[in-house]
């Protein structure tokens, strides 16, 4: 469709449906709103032309703290934020990109897919994920997009994974006739992430924000994850999903990123095997005295979090099932207790006088003890940044201001589960 004609159909009751079905109700005419912004910032800067919209979502995980990396279990949702783009072929070898949101503008030509020697930002990312299309012997092209996003960075909701999948999204629609699965997606991912980014991350990102909607992920057979949906409506328990950003720690986090899938790995290694879903829960403890020796104290602490971790996230996907909520949240809060307690993902040992994520888990707490009802957990990798609560829709408010007041305005977000993930949301207008 020209830019004219994609105006006319986001004006159409067909468009609002979509955005009601991606964002709910109240998001309706902002979105609308963001999409025009997109479509008319494409014109703006690249003329018109034959445009397809998209959009990623960000993601939230439930529970499967650092499971991934070791071929465990997750449970994950895609959430209501979302990078959105416009993005038309160009017909040339190159790809121009324009993020409104990071104020980049950039060109990419498709000879030059080699990162640079610092391995890092959003062109080694995008030259990344189009050399994953290539060594899956899928087609790139030339192309123009816009992108926005409002998924919040350094937040662990993935904005990096939300950008990640958004583009794979558009090149496998642009050029490949979309024959392309999300789990090609999620594995192009991390592929740019490993290889282009230098970042050890697993597929639970990637996954989340590509498949959308909330699911659960076994990860043994890497290759093919079995992912399932689970149909659970969580605005009918009346609680929402609220992300309390605790700052940025100053330290370079890397370090205590890749220890814990390293440390882990050296548990099985003990064993002969190469991950800890290799490995069985009762040997490690059947020999743990060699065990300890081999591998250290905190890496066998981290290996018993992800076989009780796998365990919870069985677990709570029963009681989801089940409609059994407050086993869900019990399980919730046991998860959160084991990141901190086995895991020790809360703090960086760099730095022990900085603990944000600590603070905000205390603070949480107390207030949940208080109101005898909700759960809480550190969210995504950990070590500074996110914590994650769920908590009747009655309190949220208090809470709100309750954490704003002690942690600083615009730290707290509402948000819900998105039904559908990465996706070319112009095919639902024809």
């Amino acid at each position: 469709m020209t830019v004219k004609e994609t105006l006319q159909k986001l004006e159409s009751e067909q468009a609002k449906l979509q955005m009601e079905e991606l964002y709910g109700k109240n998001g309706v005419q902002e979105n609308i709103e963001r999409y025009i912004h997109v479509t008319e910032g494409f014109e703006k800067t690249y003329g018109d032309g034959d445009i397809l919209l998209f959009s990623s979502p960000g993601r939230t995980e439930i529970s499967g703290n650092h499971t991934d990396h070791n071929h465990g279990k997750v449970l994950a949702g895609s959430i209501n934020l979302d990078c959105v783009g416009a993005a038309a072929r160009n017909n040339t070898d190159t790809v121009r990109i324009l993020s409104e949101t990071f104020d980049q503008k950039f060109i990419i030509s498709l000879k030059d897919l080699q990162p640079s020697e610092q391995m890092a930002g959003t062109i080694d990312l995008t030259k990344g994920i189009l050399k994953g299309f290539l060594e899956k012997g899928c087609q790139i092209g030339g192309f123009d997009a816009y992108i926005t996003s409002n998924v919040i960075s350094a937040a662990g909701v993935s904005s990096s994974a939300s950008y990640e999948m958004l583009i794979c999204s558009i090149l496998n629609t642009l050029f490949n006739d979309g024959k392309m699965d999300v789990v090609a997606y999620s594995h192009i991912g991390k592929y740019a992430e490993n290889k282009f980014w230098n970042k050890a991350s697993g597929l639970l990102d990637q996954m989340a924000c590509a498949v959308g909607g909330l699911i659960t992920i076994d990860f043994k057979n890497p290759e093919k994850p079995q992912v399932e949906k689970i149909d659970f409506d969580f605005g009918a328990q009346n609680h929402s999903l609220v992300i309390v950003n605790t700052g940025k720690g100053h330290a370079d986090l890397s370090a205590d990123y890749s220890s814990v899938p390293h440390e882990m790995k050296k548990v099985a290694e003990y064993f002969g095997k190469s991950v800890c879903a290799e490995i069985e829960e009762k040997d490690v403890l059947e020999n743990l005295e060699k065990v300890r020796a081999y591998a250290g104290d905190r890496s066998v602490m981290r290996a018993l979090h992800f076989f009780e971790e796998n365990k919870r996230v069985e677990r709570e996907v029963k009681a989801l099932k089940e409609n059994d909520f407050a086993t869900f949240l019990e399980n919730i809060t046991a998860s959160g207790n084991s990141s901190w307690k086995w895991l020790q993902n809360v703090y960086t040992t760099a730095d022990v006088q900085e603990q944000g994520i600590s603070i905000a888990l205390a603070l949480t707490e107390l207030f949940i003890a208080e109101k005898k009802r909700g759960a809480c957990r550190v969210h995504g990798g950990g070590f500074a940044g996110v914590i994650m609560a769920m908590l009747p829709n009655d309190v949220v408010d208090e809470y709100v201001a309750y954490m704003e007041k002690a942690l600083g305005q615009g730290n707290v977000y509402r948000m819900s589960i998105r039904p559908r993930g990465a996706i070319c949301v112009s095919e639902s207008f024809s």
